[in-house]
């Protein structure tokens, strides 16, 4: 698209754009600047196909309920655009008597619009800092005619955002693993394993803006991940194509069973022309040109069913994933022959060399396999590519995301109670309210059983948090306990892990990660994919759990801490303990009471006898003689 062109001289942001709510055409888009479409105005209502779900992420469920919200959300690239999308949108609404231009098409009590940024860059905080100004000023001039201020926006933020490097304080601007960690505790360490497992993970909570800002955290936890690695997070497909995309996959299944590749790779060529990552894989099918000394790389996938493990999606030896374009596929092609097969060589044997950065290892390059950019230890991980979404909030149009059989996963957010209901379609199910992780499998709830090395990790974190919270002026703003050293101790955490993996004979530093979480990781896409290339910086690292140890009493005080709070039969024990103390109290409360009034009683009646008798009578007892009578001489 034409506009594309002139935005990339310009700055990071693409569009802005308001969304309100009409009451006879539902959510749509009001205004955007530059227009969404090039050969429509800037009040066009129409919007380009892959965007088609844009209003109903920018203006979100429930979102009459709150008076105002904040939203993160992904839209897919569109023609001639490689990335995703990052949106960020300022929900706010007014009563309709307070407008001084009040349009005929109000005719509600209250007006809800939302305003929108449409990024290249993932600055989720730093966008919604600025847009929250703007969005008050807009709403302040109470007539949404004045669309000035949103133009000057544009140029203000492109203005301010050009050539700025995605650095820490400015990707992570209002996340926070604090609060994080103070709420979830050591389940923390649970969803990041979860999300290394590419597993279908979905949280709830409402409203939004504490959603995505849970999730997001927990993304900012993996290294260089929101910086790099969500670029290929939003490849999705709308609704209305999604049976071309069956008739299509199940022609190619059937006349290339023995090749796996990557259905959004399909997909993207046959609707994204001129998209160069589609090329290689779709030549290699149409064409049928591959070389035959590769075939010896191709397995044929075990099952072909939609409900086939994520393992059946990547069946093709991680030297053939390229996705970062033509000029790497050609290389590829140039070194496909020589190269050994991973799985079929000896650990640490490269397939491709990465070149390494002139800047030094906090240097990013061009990752060969993942095609992400990447550190020196090949981080990040390409955990959101090939098929596995990023959404930070999902809107109810795109529920069909997550039966689609070109989605192998996803990390989504939804505030709606059919996305929770219906958990047949996740793996897992965090409730961020009640800082809960659902998983219903039990297969999936060993593999995530903490170990006890990892216990020890997650409680030192917890301590180091929880420590000197009463100071409100340094309280979180110190580096032990702060959010950049928990970041710190989980890259800590991933390298230790990387480079256990890399060993001979590791089954021992591999176990204090847990022998059933390893075996999974290791057939998983972002494992593969790293394997495949050498990582020169991996060798400065130490091989090993960060918390291994021999066991301790402490240990077993912490395990027990740990059944009791999470497993259900040591939730049903604690609740009927607390419940049995309760009563108690209550009880004794009841029967002191009582005991204390009778001793109180009975105190009382024996101080009356007693001070009765100490008396002297008044009147004599009949039978008892006359006292004496004094007689004077």
């Amino acid at each position: 698209m034409e506009p594309h062109g002139r935005d990339e001289v310009k700055g990071p942001v693409l569009h802005i754009a308001v969304v309100g709510f009409h009451h006879k055409k539902g959510c749509q888009v009001e205004f955007s600047y530059p227009p969404l479409m090039p050969d429509e105005g800037h009040d066009s209502n129409l919007l380009p196909e892959e965007w088609k779900y844009l209003p109903f992420l920018a203006l979100p469920d429930g979102a009459h309920n709150y008076q105002e919200d904040t939203v993160y959300f992904h839209l897919p690239p569109l023609s001639g655009d490689m990335k995703c999308v990052y949106g960020v949108s300022c929900y706010r609404q007014i009563e309709a008597k307070a407008l001084k231009v009040r349009q005929a098409d109000v005719t509600r009590e209250t007006v809800q619009k939302s305003v929108c940024v449409l990024s290249r860059v993932p600055l989720y905080g730093l966008l919604q800092a600025k847009l929250q100004l703007i969005t008050h000023a807009y709403f302040e001039e109470k007539d949404f005619s004045q669309i000035s201020i949103l133009k000057e926006l544009y140029d203000h933020m492109n203005g301010s955002l050009r050539g700025s490097a995605l650095d820490g304080s400015q990707v992570y601007l209002g996340l926070s693993p604090r609060d994080l960690i103070l709420q979830f505790r050591h389940k923390v360490l649970i969803l990041f394993k979860l999300i290394l497992l590419e597993k279908k993970v979905l949280f709830y909570v409402s409203p939004v803006n504490r959603l995505v800002g849970a999730l997001m955290t927990v993304l900012s936890l993996f290294p260089g991940m929101i910086e790099h690695g969500l670029v290929d997070s939003s490849h999705y497909r709308p609704k209305s194509s999604v049976s071309e995309d069956l008739s299509l996959v199940e022609s190619v299944s059937g006349a290339e069973e023995f090749v796996s590749v990557s259905v959004t790779d399909i997909i993207a060529n046959t609707t994204l022309e001129g998209v160069e990552t589609a090329q290689p894989a779709a030549e290699s099918l149409s064409s049928g040109n591959s070389a035959e000394g590769d075939n010896h790389l191709l397995k044929p996938p075990s099952r072909t069913s939609p409900d086939s493990s994520e393992s059946d999606w990547e069946t093709l030896d991680p030297s053939v994933l390229e996705e970062n374009g033509s000029k790497e596929a050609a290389e590829g092609k140039e070194t496909e022959s020589e190269l050994p097969d991973a799985f079929d060589s000896k650990p640490g044997t490269p397939i491709t060399v990465q070149p390494q950065a002139a800047g030094g290892q906090g240097a990013v390059v061009q990752g060969l396999v993942s095609g992400l950019e990447e550190d020196q230890y090949g981080l990040p991980l390409p955990i959101f590519t090939k098929g596995y979404l990023c959404l930070p909030y999902m809107a109810l149009q795109q529920h069909h995301l997550l039966s689609d059989v070109t989605v192998r996963g996803f990390v989504a957010g939804a505030t709606n109670i059919l996305f929770r209901q219906q958990r047949h379609l996740s793996d897992a199910v965090v409730d961020v309210e009640e800082a809960g992780v659902h998983i219903q499998d039990p297969e999936l709830r060993k593999i995530l059983s903490l170990t006890t090395a990892d216990l020890r990790f997650a409680d030192y974190l917890v301590k180091h948090v929880t420590e000197n919270r009463d100071d409100v002026f340094l309280d979180g703003t110190g580096w032990e306990g702060g959010d950049e050293w928990i970041r710190a101790q989980f890259t800590l955490y991933l390298h230790s892990l990387l480079s256990s993996a890399l060993q001979q004979d590791n089954e021992r530093l591999l176990a204090d990660y847990g022998a059933p979480f390893v075996t999974a990781w290791k057939i998983t896409h972002n494992y593969r994919v790293w394997y495949s290339n050498k990582h020169p910086a991996m060798a400065a690292i130490t091989p090993g759990h960060p918390f291994q140890g021999q066991y301790s009493v402490a240990d077993v005080k912490l395990r027990l801490s740990h059944s009791v709070q999470n497993s259900e039969r040591g939730k049903k024990i604690g609740n009927a303990m607390i419940t049995t103390s309760r009563s108690m109290v209550q009880t004794g409360k009841v029967v002191g009471q009582s005991v204390g009034g009778a001793l109180t009683s009975a105190k009382s009646a024996m101080s009356s006898w007693f001070s009765t008798l100490a008396q002297p009578a008044a009147v004599t007892p009949p039978g008892c003689p006359e006292p004496a009578t004094e007689v004077k001489p």
